[in-house]
């Protein structure tokens, strides 16, 4: 799975002004990143709205996305929920032949118990005939999947081949990299941490500022997988206001300012989410401005 070493990119969705998909963003967004020399895309994931989707919208993104991808780099599907039955017959259903994985998020506002999530991941491996990797986030969920939950998993079912880790846990962190098979992927899923977790043990971030950075970020994290964390401090360094900047007033908000200001795709979200206001908007612009991209 070194596929997946390296930067992916949780992809935003463009959308017109009347909250229709706009594919030329779309079909816009993946040349930009996948000029910047990401390693591979994540479709559909948070960052994706797939929220506030439809099951047809989504198999027209994932189609798009495919086609228009045309195999320049591996694709990961996002598809989750806290309807298991739901998540195996989404699985079930879903054109896998473009596709080189699955990111699954771990069961939200239900609240489950650690047997509850292991459960229904257990019903995501056997229902999923592409690997599968697990995303820990309580900030979104409202319940974390524990080291012990994780590596119970990892250990027990060998298409479930990594975690997109977003508890904010350093604990947790540590426990799962020392404890894990040794070919299980741990994949930050915070920006800000990318570089101190590589370190760790990490194999690379899933990202979203990588949809406006995909250069500058990709950049850091191959320096840090070759070993060289000093000379990608100042890289880690310069994208720290950025990074704080695109969740100032909520994901994918301030992402989709920097595409729009970059000129990629509109900034438009679907209810109820927004767009963030114009003081954050200025301090993006700003911020682009130091890094030398507009």
């Amino acid at each position: 799975m070194n596929k997946f070493h390296g930067t992916g990119v949780a992809m935003v969705t463009p959308f017109n002004a009347d909250g229709s998909i706009d594919h030329s963003g779309l079909k816009n967004i993946i040349d930009y990143i996948i000029a910047g020399g990401v390693e591979y895309i994540v479709s559909l994931g948070t960052t994706g709205e797939a929220a506030t989707l439809g099951s047809d919208e989504k198999k027209e993104i994932w189609e798009v996305t495919a086609e228009h991808t045309a195999g320049r780099v591996p694709l990961i599907a996002g598809i989750g929920g806290n309807n298991t039955a739901e998540v195996v017959r989404d699985l079930k259903k879903f054109d896998k032949s473009a596709y080189d994985a699955v990111l699954s998020v771990s069961p939200y506002y239900s609240k489950p118990s650690q047997e509850g999530i292991y459960q229904h991941y257990q019903a995501v491996a056997e229902a999923s005939d592409l690997p599968v990797l697990l995303y820990n986030v309580p900030g979104r969920t409202g319940m974390n999947m524990t080291a012990d939950t994780t590596l119970r998993l990892a250990h027990d079912f060998k298409n479930i081949i990594g975690t997109k880790e977003a508890s904010g846990s350093f604990d947790q962190f540590n426990i799962i990299i020392r404890d894990k098979p040794e070919d299980f992927l741990f994949i930050s899923g915070d920006d800000a941490i990318a570089l101190p977790l590589i370190s760790a043990g990490a194999v690379g971030v899933i990202s979203v500022i990588g949809n406006a950075l995909p250069g500058i970020l990709s950049t850091m994290v191959r320096m840090c997988l070759d070993g060289k964390f000093i000379e990608a401090q100042p890289l880690h360094y310069s994208l720290i206001e950025f990074t704080s900047l695109c969740f100032a007033e909520g994901n994918p908000g301030g992402v989709k300012s920097a595409l729009n200001l970059l000129k990629i795709c509109e900034d438009n979200l679907r209810l109820p989410l927004v767009k963030v206001g114009s003081d954050t908007t200025s301090k993006i612009e700003n911020e682009l401005k130091k890094l030398h991209l507009i």
